[in-house]
């Protein structure tokens, strides 16, 4: 009830004080994010009732309706100047990206096993291939996810050789196959340890995830991992997220995800009753998600 009384008030300073500046962030938000829901007349219903927890946040209160510096300082009014307790991050797209790209490497791997497409061509059908439903099974992902990615392989380049299948997908549990996508995430990420910040990587990945961290030798950098493939559920499922969650110790509004995919990573995290900031838009390095929860580097 304490922490619900303090939330009440300082949305009360939010929405009587502000209301011009809060109208004006929520107009031009809801235009660009599309969650034209939010408005003064929903703030003005969150401070006339108690305000449930799991929803501050998520969909009730946060950057849409706020604006980003109002957010920040209504997170440090209510949690101090650490305002998350733990960090979530997405693999593939965030934390790692291809060292080249997939279409090139499929080319290239795959001409001593006759493969003839272009790379427009096997991009083209991969995209067409990876966004068909998968009907083998509910999780793209499943342990190694091997009989996911032949039909993968399989159709983007034509060629159904095992040996090529395996030489490619050993190819991506290697180093040289990816890199950081900042290079100055190792500091950070130690910066945020040191303040006491837990960290996770949650990713829609197969169990190649961890030999890959390994291998990158960024493994280390994090209190644990939520892969898919060993929580059976793919984001946006919320179940990862709260998973994430437990394995740090904390509840899902003391943590940010950050991620590159507004429905996997976004919509996701924040069904999950977390933060959530898009990589690329709302953050772009490591750094700036450090400053934004509070830690300095």
């Amino acid at each position: 009830m304490a922490v619900i009384t303090k939330l009440t008030r300082v949305l009360s300073y939010f929405v009587n004080n502000n209301s011009n500046k809060i109208l004006s962030s929520t107009r031009s938000e809801a235009c660009a994010s599309g969650f034209a829901r939010y408005s003064s007349s929903a703030a003005a219903a969150a401070v006339a009732t108690e305000v449930d927890m799991d929803v501050v946040g998520s969909r009730g209160v946060g950057l849409e309706m706020l604006g980003v510096k109002d957010y920040e300082d209504y997170r440090r009014s209510l949690y101090g100047e650490i305002t998350h307790k733990a960090l979530l991050v997405d693999a593939a797209g965030t934390l790692v990206v291809p060292s080249e790209p997939m279409a090139q490497i499929y080319r290239k791997i795959g001409e001593k096993y006759g493969v003839q497409y272009s790379e427009d061509e096997i991009l083209n059908r991969y995209r067409r291939a990876y966004e068909k439903p998968w009907g083998q099974s509910r999780l793209r992902y499943v342990n190694d996810g091997r009989p996911f990615w032949q039909f993968i392989v399989s159709s983007s380049t034509g060629c159904s050789d095992s040996q090529y299948f395996e030489e490619l997908y050993n190819y991506y549990t290697t180093e040289k196959a990816w890199r950081l996508c900042d290079p100055d995430a190792e500091k950070v990420f130690k910066a945020l340890r040191k303040a006491g910040v837990k960290s996770a990587v949650v990713s829609n990945f197969d169990t190649r995830l961890r030999p890959l961290l390994q291998a990158l030798n960024c493994d280390h950098w994090f209190d644990a991992v939520a892969v898919s493939a060993e929580v059976a559920a793919e984001k946006p499922n919320p179940t990862i997220f709260l998973k994430a969650c437990e394995l740090l110790g904390v509840k899902p509004e003391d943590a940010v995800h950050v991620g590159d995919d507004r429905r996997n990573d976004i919509w996701g995290a924040r069904d999950a009753g977390c933060d959530a900031w898009l990589w690329g838009s709302d953050v772009h390095s490591f750094k700036e998600v450090a400053q934004r929860i509070g830690v300095k580097i």
